[in-house]
This record gives structure tokens, sequence and C-alpha cells, in this order.
């Protein structure tokens, strides 16, 4: 499949969203002095006059996910825009766990008393842990400004991408959940992620994988997802219907480790489960049609497309889809960075402060956290380099481009591409 770039966002003077173009429509419309650069990230174009017809209406897809989200644009049925959100839950929980050490650590020593505010705490109703919360407010902020952006009308959300009661016991959700299309899609997805796409015995990639009883069905095994795992063919018919204990005797190590692994909870999933309908409610508030689907319908949708295993190729297939035309398929790569710390000084790994925080965060007219441009005209450091940019006192910059990270960069060989929002962007 070739490479094919996103469609162009279009806003009219007034800023009213128009229906997205081609790219070399808009490099023609810039060319001619008819419109101007309006935002880089995602491209956007603003014409120097007002359009008063309505515009074609747009669907936006989600396919929400633990690390990164998936989001596409389909017009008619054309996929026109394609994007992929990395959020930044894990950096949040490793701040938060480093917090909590250092202040536990401060309890212990001979410091004036504070009294203790671990009891007098309560939690608001629907209250995410820190690093949720996060994946819900970034998803929503990037459907808030694809809305701003396009004349988005409908939003489908994935809301169920593994369904844990369904799996533990399938004979609750009835015969027609069990003998329609999707009979096994929730299921094995749930277990390729568990097992991590190889066999369980031997590990093998890459090749086709069979559902495995991990205690045989004739010696009463159930068909519950903690006695389910993955097999290759040669794996899956040696073990037969023999006990795993007698299978792996000679393989302790194995042994232990699918026990182990069988009784893991999936973190992912339980993090998507987590956030789902404190997402959906977000998105009910909009205003906007709301339309669910779940993950094995995704799955089912992708396999009939001859699609390939993507994040923003999920999210274009959530939901009833039909055949459709693929304009788009290079994402841009949107990956949450945060705006800061608020700390006023930094501190060693003991809790003592180590160096303070400058009180303003502009700098020659920079922040950290600006996409800038930097043409090198002598020295050195002799070239052009694009990325983020990390401001230091001196006016001697730092900027992280795609091939690594530039040093000791004069601020006079730079100028702001993209203001500061909390995201970085490639492609």
């Amino acid at each position: 499949m070739s490479i094919q770039p996103n469609y162009v966002f279009v806003l009219d003077a007034n800023r009213k969203p128009l229906t997205p173009c081609k790219p070399s429509l808009a490099r023609k419309l810039l060319k001619v002095g008819k419109c101007k650069v309006f935002r880089l990230y995602p491209f956007t174009i603003i014409l120097k006059k007002n359009v008063a017809q309505d515009p074609q209406p747009v669907t936006l897809k989600i396919d929400p996910g633990s690390k990164v989200t998936g989001f596409a644009l389909l017009l008619n049925s054309n996929l026109i825009w394609v994007a992929e959100l990395t959020h930044r839950g894990q950096t949040i929980k490793a701040l938060l766990e480093s917090r909590r050490s250092l202040r536990r650590n401060r309890r212990s020593r001979q410091t004036r008393y504070r009294q203790a505010r671990f009891l007098n705490r309560t939690r608001s109703k629907g209250w995410l842990a820190p690093s949720l919360q996060h994946r819900v407010d970034t998803t929503l902020t990037w459907v808030n400004k694809l809305s701003k952006l396009a004349p988005v009308k409908t939003i489908f959300q994935e809301l169920v991408r593994f369904d844990l009661q369904k799996m533990e016991n399938p004979e609750i959700s009835g015969i027609e959940y069990q003998q329609g299309e999707l009979q096994g899609y929730e299921v094995r997805e749930y277990l390729l992620a568990k097992w991590d796409r190889r066999c369980a015995y031997c590990g093998i990639e890459n090749v086709p994988l069979q559902v495995e009883h991990i205690h045989p069905r004739a010696s009463g095994g159930s068909n519950r997802i903690s006695n389910l795992c993955l097999a290759c063919e040669p794996c899956n018919t040696k073990k037969g219907i023999k006990d795993i204990k007698i299978f792996l005797a000679k393989k302790p190590d194995i042994l232990k480790k699918i026990v182990a692994q069988a009784k893991r909870p999936l973190k992912d999933a339980t993090a998507v489960n987590s956030t789902r309908w404190a997402l959906f409610n977000r998105l009910k508030a909009t205003g906007k049609e709301i339309v669910t689907s779940s993950g094995g319908l995704t799955k089912f949708n992708r396999i009939r497309l001859k699609l390939t295993k993507t994040h923003f190729f999920d999210a274009a297939c959530v939901g009833n889809t039909p055949e459709f035309f693929v304009s788009a398929n290079q994402p841009l790569n949107i990956k949450a960075t945060g705006h800061g710390s608020r700390q006023m000084c930094r501190t060693d790994k003991f809790g003592f402060p180590s160096r303070y925080v400058p009180r303003f965060k502009f700098v020659k007219g920079f922040q950290t956290g600006d996409i800038v441009k930097a043409v090198v005209t002598s020295g050195k450091k002799m070239g052009t380099y694009t990325g983020r940019v990390a401001v230091r006192s001196s006016g001697s910059f730092n900027v992280s481009t795609p091939q690594g990270l530039v040093q000791g960069i004069n601020h006079k060989y730079c100028f702001s591409i993209h203001q500061k929002d909390g995201y970085n962007y490639g492609s």
C-alpha cells in the first residue's frame, strides 16, 4: 500500500470548519494567495473569505487504547485523515510514585510535625486515577480540536474492548452472541494481547495460533478465560488431552510461567475498561451523535476489509463499516508531553532541593515545548533543524529532532512554527 498523506483541514474567514480538501488543492490555494496557513499540526488553512453553503459532514471514529488511541475521519466512504495519540499515563504514574516516596521519606525525619491528611480526603463520584483520567482528558481534547477544524456530525467510539464478564462465562450473553458472525473474536483478541501473540509452550511467533485449554476439557477443564492460552499447531497436537503438569514435567520454568500468566490480569484491558464509560459520557456531553461498538466487531471489519493491524485502521473499522476507499494511511503521530512541572525546585533522590526552576518560562520569546525551525548559517552546527525546543536562560537552546538531540543552538537562528500545546508531533 502506497503512502497517502492526510487531507488538509479548511476554515473560512470566520473560522467555520469546511470540508477538508486534498493537499494538492491546498497548495494551489496557498500559491495564488487565497488562503493562509492557520496551524501546522494538524495542517490547517484558513480562507480569506466567508463561505455560506453548509459543508459535507464527516464522521469521527475513535479506537481508545491504554497506551495509544487511534483517530480516523471519514467523508462518505472515503478515509481522509488518520492519527495516533500516544498517552503519558505511565509517566504520570511514575511521577506520582516518586512524589509519594519522597513525602513518605520526609515523614520519618526530625522536622516539624505535619498533620496527617490521608484520613480526611473524599473522592468525587466517577473519580479516576490521574493516569486514567489523563487518557480521557487527552482523547476529549483532540475530539474538541477536530470538531473545530472539521464539520464532525457523528462520533463512533469503541466502547467495549474486552468484555471480561462475557469471556469468563460466554453462555451469559445467549446463543445470538455465541453463534453469530462475531463468535470467538472477543476471546481471541483478548488472548492475543494477554499471551503477546506467541505460543505459550514454545514461544514461536508469526505463525497461526490456536486456542488451547490449559486444563483439558476431557479432564473437566472449563471454557473460562483463565483456562485458555494460545499454542501453535504442533504444540497443541503434541499436548492433546495431557495434563499440563505431565506435558511440561521436564520444563518446570515454562510450567511456572504459564500458570502465573494464566492468572495474571490484563493491565491494559483493565485501563480501557475503567475509562470507557467516562469517555462515553464526556463525548455525549458534546451534543453530537454518538455510536458505540465492540472490539470484536472492529477486528471483524479489519479482517474483512484486509487492512493491516494499526491503531488508526482499527479506528476506521469501529462500528458497522461498509467498504471505504483509503485516501490517507500516513497518520499524524501525536505524543502527549504535558505542560511541564509546577514544582518550584528539583530534588535529588533523597528529596532535598538540588536546583531551582526559573520563575519566568519565556526566554527570548520562546518557551520549552515550542516547535521551532533553526537555520544555522555558520559554525560546527551549520544546517537546518526542526523539532521541539528546550530553552535555557543563556539563550542557547536544545532542539529535539527526529534524528536526535542538537544542543547549543543560539536563539537568533530559531523561529517558532508551532506554539507549545502539550503535544509533540511527527509523521
